[in-house]
């Protein structure tokens, strides 16, 4: 902040800071809120995203402290649905495939589920997937890196190269928000180049996402596109794999939308078997 504003202007920024801290907020609701015009909001924004305060969105902003949760915290989200999600995924892995594995807490219940198997290799740039494996039968390949928090994912120039010499026949990507259009949502650059770049050298990929990432698309300032025919595995709309807005036909709304943008939407809990085929094909 800078020494020459006025208390009501810093005493209206700093409460700006903590509305946001609560959740991604758009400019007509912060004009609503304060009671000032919507350049007057832009001008406040401004002035406190050039102070490295919050993170500018397309029509609003998010605080940088609530933008990314921790691992841990996310964890704990969505258990019954990421549970789904991740048995519906494990049913599209075949005898002999070989798996890549993205970051993410849901990513890392696919990797619970897949524990037993023998017959496949697992190659991933998740902490938290390792940890699941650590002590198991299945075959993994570490991709090197830079551990990158909170998301406990190894990225970078080595973990690039490395992927450059794979063809996995399965892609499993984890996300943070989604959007039909625009692809993955990240919170950094680098993290957005890598998973275009898992989506696009696997033979099928899929996103990985509880009904939570499909409302807003996210609030982080970074895309990653998607190939054309990217399958999304999700509970929303799906009786009993704990979709919040499940009764009300939103998260229905939500798929549909995916759909009709070219995705292969697979609900979980919906019937799949590994002689049906490794899913979607990426477009070249």
């Amino acid at each position: 902040m800078t020494s020459g504003e006025r208390p009501s202007t810093r005493h209206r920024r700093e409460r700006m800071v903590e509305l946001l801290g609560a959740g991604d907020g758009s400019v007509h609701d912060l004009a609503a809120a304060f009671g000032v015009s919507l350049s007057t909001v832009r001008r406040d924004l401004a002035a406190l995203a050039g102070d490295g305060r919050i993170t500018r969105t397309y029509g609003g902003a998010v605080d940088h402290r609530a933008a990314e949760r921790s691992w841990h915290d996310k964890a704990r989200q969505h258990r019954t649905e990421k549970g789904a999600i991740a048995r519906t995924a494990a049913a599209l892995v075949r005898s002999g495939d070989v798996v890549l594995l993205d970051a993410g807490t849901t990513v890392a219940r696919l990797a619970h589920e897949l524990r037993a198997r023998t017959d496949i290799t697992v190659v991933t740039n998740g902490l938290s997937t390792l940890v699941e494996l650590a002590d198991a039968e299945v075959e993994v390949v570490v991709l090197g890196g830079r551990l990158r928090r909170p998301n406990e994912s190894l990225l970078g120039t080595r973990t690039d190269q490395a992927l450059r010499g794979i063809t996995p026949d399965l892609a499993f990507l984890g996300v943070d928000g989604l959007d039909p259009r625009r692809g993955v949502n990240c919170p950094d650059p680098e993290q957005a180049a890598l998973k275009e770049t898992m989506a696009r050298c696997a033979r099928a990929a899929w996103v990985l996402a509880d009904d939570s990432k499909l409302a807003g698309g996210g609030g982080f300032p970074y895309w990653a596109a998607v190939p054309p025919g990217t399958g999304l595995i999700s509970g929303a709309a799906e009786p009993g794999c704990g979709a919040r807005d499940a009764d009300d036909g939103g998260a229905a709304r939500h798929l549909a939308a995916f759909a009709a943008a070219g995705w292969s939407v697979l609900p979980c809990g919906r019937p799949t078997a590994p002689e049906d085929g490794p899913g979607p094909t990426p477009g070249s």
